[in-house]
């Protein structure tokens, strides 16, 4: 099956995504997906009829490309983006919105945690005081990125020739002195192996995911 419809707790993360969105009061939703996603493609058509979706089927040859077309759908407005393999309590997420709108306007607003069980995790050194991100790619700053973005309505370009991977442009957005803050978000899992989906079913987040969407 397409990763998206991969199941935590009984639902597929896909469906955990759009929870958290609706949640959020977000109901226009653009979607990127790879070519070999008519099984995903096929759920969203039957369960996310309440939702505006925007739906690009495209197979990308980065992380940057897939980031960089949906950025480019939401142009013209502060747009939230996420990865379908990031999973989290709804309450989580939705602090973590409401929160991102107390930084100035204009800065790129990143989701972090302190969970950090990846293979190639993306460490962020954070100001404390401040909530500004000094570094990224600095080796066990007791912080990774999330797989959650806040953009603004005006984008910050980077050069014309692109990037290979989307830490290589958020790299490149912390060292040009770009405003880039950052927010811890409690309990966070990247859903990369089938361990990871028992250990966020173990987790605490699973009965409050659970409580909230009641």
């Amino acid at each position: 099956m397409s990763k998206p419809l991969v199941e935590v707790s009984g639902r597929p993360l896909i469906a955990h995504a759009l929870d958290r969105f609706r949640a959020s009061g977000i109901r226009k939703i653009s979607i990127i997906i790879n070519e070999d996603s008519a099984d995903c493609q096929r759920w969203l058509a039957a369960q996310a009829g309440d939702l505006e979706l925007d739906l690009v089927v495209r197979t990308t040859p980065s992380s940057y490309v897939s980031f960089q077309i949906v950025a480019d759908r939401l142009a013209g407005a502060p747009a939230l983006v996420t990865t379908v393999d990031s999973i989290m309590p709804v309450d989580s997420f939705r602090r973590f919105v409401e929160a991102s709108a107390g930084f100035p306007q204009g800065g790129v607003v990143l989701g972090l945690t302190d969970h950090v069980d990846d293979e190639k995790p993306l460490w962020a050194s954070l100001d404390s005081a401040g909530g500004r991100v000094r570094k990224l790619g600095a080796s066990d700053s007791g912080l990774v990125t999330a797989g959650v973005y806040v953009l603004p309505a005006r984008r910050p370009a980077g050069p014309a020739a692109g990037f290979a991977r989307l830490r290589d442009y958020l790299g490149w957005l912390v060292e040009s002195g770009y405003p880039v803050y950052g927010i811890v978000i409690e309990d966070v899992f990247d859903i990369d192996r089938a361990r990871d989906i028992a250990e966020a079913e173990r987790a605490e987040w699973a009965s409050k995911t659970r409580s909230d969407s009641r």
